[in-house]
């Protein structure tokens, strides 16, 4: 990786992202020395320009900030650092520079958990639930979305808000199996979900059937 350390009187800037939430964590600066320290100690490291020397996130709070990723930008010039924090990023007490919370939101999940169903597709592991569900074929994986559909209405309509949360997470996750069998991901339900989100949704398909595109 190369890094035009030189562009800036030998300083770049350094956008610090929790990989996990996606939150922009804060900003610092880094010459050589600190991005040679962050590789060696896997703790990220900065060049402080008002104290004019090295700093270590954390080497006096504990709030450390555990490398796990550096990109450079097209122009060699500015750095995305993923790194996890072990508390509050800014010295304030805030988990971010900008005052916000560094919370995760649930959904992104469903990402990593259709990364984890299509490397179990391509892996097929023994033991696996999910591998059997594969080898069942898809005929039997649309019947088992049809099961959980079933039980997440009866839960709907005569369970428990708790009991409904769950079989409504069966349902989910045997439908991403079933995307996965069919070369799919979850990610074009929520684009196909997105483009009606349009005002104009409607209209456009309406125009496309008047044209014979849709049948």
């Amino acid at each position: 990786m190369k890094i035009d350390f030189e562009k800036s009187d030998g300083l770049v800037p350094a956008i610090i992202q929790d990989p996990n939430t996606k939150n922009v964590l804060m900003l610092g600066y880094m010459n050589q020395e600190a991005y040679d320290k962050t590789i060696a100690t896997k703790k990220v490291t900065f060049w402080s320009r008002s104290r004019n020397c090295l700093w270590t996130k954390g080497e006096t709070s504990g709030n450390f900030l555990n490398l796990v990723d550096i990109k450079v930008d097209c122009d060699n010039d500015t750095l995305l650092i993923k790194a996890i924090p072990d508390g509050p990023t800014c010295h304030t007490g805030t988990d971010t520079c900008w005052g916000e919370e560094n919370n995760n939101n649930p959904l992104l999940f469903l990402s990593d958990l259709q990364d984890f169903i299509d490397k179990r597709h391509e892996e097929m592991p023994e033991g696996s639930y999910t591998t059997k569900l594969f080898k069942d074929g898809v005929n039997k994986i649309a019947q088992k979305v049809g099961e959980e559909a079933l039980e997440t209405v009866i839960e709907a309509t005569n369970g428990t808000s708790d009991h409904l949360v769950y079989e409504a997470s069966d349902l989910l996750y045997h439908l991403i199996v079933l995307l996965t069998s069919k070369g799919l991901r979850i990610e074009q339900i929520a684009d196909e979900l997105h483009k009606r989100h349009d005002p104009n949704w409607d209209k456009k398909r309406r125009e496309a059937k008047a044209k014979g595109e849709m049948k």
